[in-house]
């Protein structure tokens, strides 16, 4: 069973601004730690999308580097002057199509564009197709659906668990988000606000998924970033 014991720590450096920060709220030192433990029990079973879902500040980052290492991605780098010519070498031109498309990313005239104009829902789709045209059968994406309006948010989940699904490798998606839960269908949810592990194993079946979340949570379903917890 993957397990994680992350110890977090930072300290500041002692202005006055800092000292006075510490006496108002009666703070022990400028020294902050967090602590994030528990475990999630996907050994032995089958799945294809994962979700760590909580509020800023809950270790959703922390938890997902130290259970997927190097599968853990937090953007890309792109230098070249269209994004088609910026995916994995080796790649032939039909197959990135195909992955663009599958994606939801399906405006020819835009893969031809550099990746510093497109779109905040492009510039999504074009990480998720990368990702998944790279050799590797497990890929976790920091901050999904971040930086996109709702109703992208949305079809760009839809679009991602089918591909990933037909493709057979495993996603895992780090959001603040609860209302990806509906149309990212996770076979397995993470909820770190209230450190507790749900698995579905049933990608079809909403209700399951959507039962599983906190009230608090379900009330910010319409994309509202999660209440901040300080531990």
């Amino acid at each position: 069973m993957p397990s994680f014991d992350v110890v977090k720590t930072s300290t500041a450096e002692k202005t006055f601004r800092v000292s006075s920060v510490i006496g108002a709220f009666d703070l022990a030192s400028e020294k902050i730690t967090e602590h994030f433990v528990g475990s999630i029990d996907i050994d032995e079973k089958e799945w294809n999308i994962g979700l760590i879902v909580g509020g800023s500040g809950t270790g959703k980052s922390c938890i997902a580097k130290e259970l997927f290492g190097k599968n853990y991605i937090n953007g890309y780098e792109y230098k070249s002057a269209s994004v088609i010519d910026d995916m994995p070498a080796g790649k032939e031109a039909k197959e990135i199509m195909h992955a663009f498309t599958s994606v939801g990313f399906g405006s020819p005239p835009s893969w031809l564009k550099p990746y510093s104009v497109l779109s905040n829902g492009e510039k999504m789709r074009c990480d998720l197709a990368r990702a998944m045209l790279e050799e590797r059968q497990v890929f976790v994406f920091d901050e999904f659906t971040s930086v996109v309006n709702r109703s992208v948010a949305q079809t760009g989940s839809l679009a991602i668990q089918k591909a990933v699904r037909k493709t057979g490798k495993k996603f895992v998606a780090v959001s603040c988000h609860a209302d990806v839960v509906e149309w990212l269908m996770p076979d397995w949810i993470y909820n770190t606000d209230e450190s507790k592990f749900f698995f579905a194993n049933n990608g079809k079946n909403q209700e399951l998924h959507w039962n599983c979340l906190s009230q608090t949570m379900k009330k910010k379903k319409y994309g509202e970033c999660l209440g901040v917890i300080t531990i």
